[in-house]
């Protein structure tokens, strides 16, 4: 959905921020190398030139029911136009309005109102655009690429609505995000000074404001050409239709008689290390950051580049995890980001400090572990594992058909060669010990270094001086010549219109179909046979969960199943990173409110010894005090950075509004106090009384037979025997809430408030929880819904606004959200609540419910595509309390869905009189003006909250 249209490929930065920027996997030896090579095939496609020059490439996929439509742009942030900064990407969002022959906003309709999905994102190099849908509406797609990439309105009225958009991403993304300026702004500006490159895509409030109309028009015609794309068509479709479709709507439209301009990308070589030090409002915790140039991403040297950083950062075996996460404690978190583009690139090594760390401490580290890169060869087990991580990446990232594509058309786009992904797999296993030392000391030298300190505004000395990073006024950039003649699009009307195409035959969804059987210690199987790549996804699951959590103890069970995987009676948490990265696999474990989680992801060639692992972690975990000590510490500076994040603490507040000292009002991960409270005692008894035979599910999905996987749970749990406690008592419903609340949380330095409508909800095994989710996906369930048409589409109001049905074991929340601009939250609010009171007062139509449906449907059908997805889903379906078959119900039950179900549901679930209203962000710019309509709504200082409390304060 397009709520994350345009995070600019430089946003991918901004993912690391997460424990799992990035999944990796690993194997012990080069000879298993090589043959995880050969695990992933080739992309197979077709590829032809039109007359005028569009390049179209299409890889055919019948085992999905959908087809994915890419359109790339050879134009990104690099042909901003002086004075223009942030322009690929505000155009970006204009090419979702109205065409000749399409309405505003109908790219949406033709996409997600079917059970599809459009979204698109602007990178240094590049603006894409990407629809999946259902394989029988694919003419409809193409006819509509084409109708915008020769004839979109570009008008005053569609500027004006998408500029205010993008100032609400601007703001949401990088002012009110902690660290939002050290990725978006300051990573590109201290890595680029002279090629614009060093521009953030984002770009500026001030510039957005000066753009006129015939700077936007001068740009579509300057840049979205056919001979300045790419198309890109993968999945379920028959080649010779698909070719005549293209040649029908593409093949005739023409080029300007003009040149691209051209953009010079050179950078010139650091010579010497440059350093600065900024002091931002919301820094929860001191950041450093240290950029090195690379070459193009088409360098030989790329490939054991490639490696290096893989060694560097890839999994809880990484160099940088390893060493100044784990073993020192000086990090949180410490990582990179290998930015590579068509002209030079820059390699980030960043650490978000540990609390009572120092940023000095943080680059002494990273340049300590790039140092050792350059003194000495990596192991021979270091450089195999890195190379099976890029493997299993790769895997992974071909198992959808929108996958394959764009790892297609990146090759083309960054690369020109659309083999260039198959070429770089083939070169990577050849990279020896000897290519990284030569690459880490040919490129990572000290003296091509620039380094941030990245400090908390509040920490700033009387005297101290905050450097002005900014855009480089050495970067040369040249204004956008308007070509003579630019032409006008107007909306066709009447005759003049052309019609959208019918959609063709429906292809049926592949829905797996799950196998369930019994050991005789009560451990249940389930097992989904998925032969089409030699990927196995495995995972145990008990029924447990946050919601066990002892008052005063939050956070208990969420510790407790995280210190699965950090050491076993036999094996500690270095050597189980170590042993199943060996395998080309990745581990991890964790807790949601019902349930706790350990899981494997491996080829389906290392399935045996990866088992052997997952069931160590589940039977075996040692406690150590130790591991208890790092994880407390870890999980309370994540916590910390959530807390100055005003849409982060607007959802954990509300979430204590709702449910007050009922089971799931408390913070699942806990918050400081809490967390303090706990002791290894109570994380070891906790796990008694869930970690049972009689309690856990195995789920496997992939490339297993259900002999196999019979085989191996029989051999790794079948010997699993309860403990002689105990298990933990059944947590009754809860059927009292506390009344309603409107709360302001003064954030006095918030970019932006953040909003949140929450009511308590249903079980999941609800009768009405279909005719619930129906009604949540027209309230808030994605683009196209009422929420983000009110609050984004109509008003400029914000990024994204949506809801959401979350439905538990024994109960759950309905919630609405968003983020704004401090002035308009009060405002925000009003939509919002008429909107929820809306639903349940009118019937939905059936132009309307009936996309709603088709879209949790094919949101579905999507998630069935993975192996994670589907193993996800149906060990939910456990801890929730639904039989796995509810797999094969879920595309029924929504289909039969009626119009009067649906306002019956909304009457009692979306009902905003039952529902608090909380808002995080500066208060004196709009309590004033909710106070009109809640007079009696109470204001807590954002230092004074306490979410231990169900009173909040």
């Amino acid at each position: 959905m397009r709520l994350t249209r345009a995070a600019l490929m430089l946003g991918a930065a901004l993912l690391p921020l997460t424990a799992a920027a990035r999944t990796l996997t690993a194997e012990p030896a080069a000879a298993t190398a090589q043959a995880g090579a050969d695990a992933v095939k080739p992309l197979n496609f077709t590829e032809r030139t039109l007359a005028n020059g569009m390049q179209v490439y299409a890889i055919r996929d019948t085992s999905t029911s959908n087809v994915s439509v890419q359109v790339w742009y050879k134009v990104g942030s690099v042909n901003d136009p002086k004075g223009r900064s942030g322009f690929a990407h505000m155009f970006e969002h204009l090419m979702f309005k109205g065409t000749r022959n399409l309405a505003p906003e109908q790219m949406d309709r033709l996409t997600e109102d079917v059970g599809g999905f459009n979204n698109a994102s602007t990178n240094d190099d590049y603006t894409n655009y990407y629809e999946v849908v259902p394989a029988n509406h694919l003419q409809r797609l193409l006819f509509a690429e084409a109708d915008r990439m020769s004839g979109l309105v570009v008008d005053q009225k569609n500027f004006d609505s998408e500029r205010h958009v993008v100032e609400e991403e601007l703001r949401s993304r990088v002012l009110a995000q902690p660290y939002g300026k050290l990725f978006y702004l300051y990573f590109p500006e201290m890595s680029f000074r002279t090629s614009p490159y060093g521009r953030p895509g984002i770009g500026s409030i001030e510039d957005l404001d000066s753009a006129t109309l015939t700077d936007l028009r001068a740009f579509h015609a300057t840049y979205y050409r056919p001979d300045n794309a790419i198309l890109v068509v993968s999945g379920n479709f028959d080649p010779a239709q698909l070719n005549k479709w293209v040649d029908k709507y593409f093949g005739d439209l023409k080029n300007p008689d003009r040149p691209i301009p051209g953009v010079n990308l050179q950078e010139p070589e650091r010579t010497k290390p440059v350093d600065y030090t900024v002091y931002e409002p919301n820094t929860p915790l001191p950041a450093v950051a240290i950029s090195y140039p690379l070459p193009p991403d088409n360098s030989p040297d790329m490939p054991a580049l490639e490696v290096l950083d893989a060694i560097l950062s890839g999994g809880h075996h990484s160099r940088l995890y390893d060493n100044v996460v784990y073993k020192d404690q000086l990090a949180a978190q410490a990582n990179t980001y290998l930015d590579t583009k068509r002209g030079p690139g820059a390699l980030a090594v960043y650490a978000i400090m540990a609390g009572g760390k120092t940023a000095d401490q943080g680059v002494a580290a990273l340049r300590q572990q790039i140092a050792a890169l350059r003194d000495a060869p990596v192991t021979p087990e270091e450089l195999s594992e890195a190379k099976n991580e890029i493997v299993t990446n790769a895997l992974h990232g071909r198992e959808t058909a929108q996958g394959k594509a764009s790892t297609l058309a990146q090759s083309v786009i960054i690369d020109g060669d659309p083999h260039a992904a198959d070429k770089q797999l083939a070169e990577i296993q050849k990279v020896t010990a000897a290519d990284v030392q030569r690459v880490a000391r040919k490129y990572l030298a000290e003296d091509r270094s620039a380094t941030l300190r990245y400090l908390p505004e509040s920490a700033k000395p009387a005297d101290a001086k905050s450097d002005t990073l900014g855009v480089s006024d050495t970067i040369a950039v040249k204004p956008l010549t308007p070509p003579a003649n630019i032409p006008v699009v107007t909306a066709a009307t009447g005759a003049d219109r052309i019609p959208l195409p019918k959609p063709g035959a429906p292809v049926k969804a592949n829905i797996p179909t799950p196998h369930v059987s019994t050991l005789p210690n009560g451990v249940k199987l389930v097992v989904v046979e998925r032969h089409d790549l030699p990927l196995v996804s495995a995972l145990v699951s008990v029924n447990g969960g946050s919601v066990l959590d002892p008052k005063g103890k939050a956070g208990l069970a969420s510790i407790t199943d995280e210190l699965l995987t950090k050491g076993t009676a036999t094996r500690s948490a270095t050597e189980i990173a170590e042993q199943i990265e060996s395998l080309g696999g990745s581990i991890g474990s964790g807790s949601s409110w019902d349930s706790g989680t350990a899981s494997v992801d491996v080829r389906s060639n290392e399935i045996e010894p990866a088992m052997r692992i997952l069931a160590d972690v589940a039977q075996n975990p040692a406690f150590a005090q130790g591991e208890i000590d790092r994880e407390r510490k870890q999980t309370i500076d994540g916590i910390n950075v959530q807390l100055k994040n005003p849409a982060a603490l607007a959802a954990m507040a509300a979430n204590r509004a709702v449910f007050g000292d009922a089971p799931y009002g408390h913070l699942d991960s806990g918050t400081p106090k809490s967390l303090g409270a706990i002791g290894r005692d109570d994380i070891a008894a906790a796990y008694d009384a869930t970690w049972r035979p009689d309690r856990a599910t195995i789920v496997m999905v992939g490339d297993v037979t259900q002999a196999q996987a019979q085989q191996l749970a029989t051999r790794y749990f079948g010997s699993w025997k309860a403990p002689a406690g105990a298990a933990a008592a059944p947590v009754p419903a809860t059927t009292s809430y506390p009344a309603p609340r409107v709360i302001v949380v003064d954030m006095p330095d918030a970019g932006q408030a953040g909003v949140v409508v929450a009511r308590p909800g249903i079980a999941r095994n609800n009768p009405e929880y279909y005719a619930g989710q129906v009604a949540n996906s027209v309230l808030g369930g994605g683009y196209s819904s009422r929420l983000n048409e009110e609050v984004r589409v109509k008003r400029g109001l914000a990024y994204g606004a949506g809801s959401s049905l979350d439905a538990r074991r024994r109960g759950g929340v309905v919630s609405a959200r968003t983020q704004t601009k401090n002035p308009s939250a009060a405002e925000v609010v009003s939509i919002m609540v008429d909107q929820m009171k809306k639903m349940g007062t009118e019937p939905v139509k059936s132009d309307e419910l009936e996309p709603r449906k088709a879209t949790l449907i094919g949101g579905f059908g999507r998630a069935a595509e993975t192996n994670s997805s589907v193993a996800s889903i149906l060990a939910s379906y456990v801890s929730e309390d639904v039989p796995v078959s509810e797999i094969d119900k879920f595309i029924p039950e929504v289909q039969g869905v009626n119009a009067a179900q649906v306002q019956s549901a909304a009457a009692r679930l979306l009902d905003p009189s039952k529902a608090s209203i909380v808002v995080v962000g500066d208060a004196k710019q709009f309590v004033g003006d909710l106070r009109k309509t809640y007079p009696d709504l109470e204001v807590i200082e954002a230092k004074d909250l306490d979410l231990d409390s169900a009173t909040l304060k």
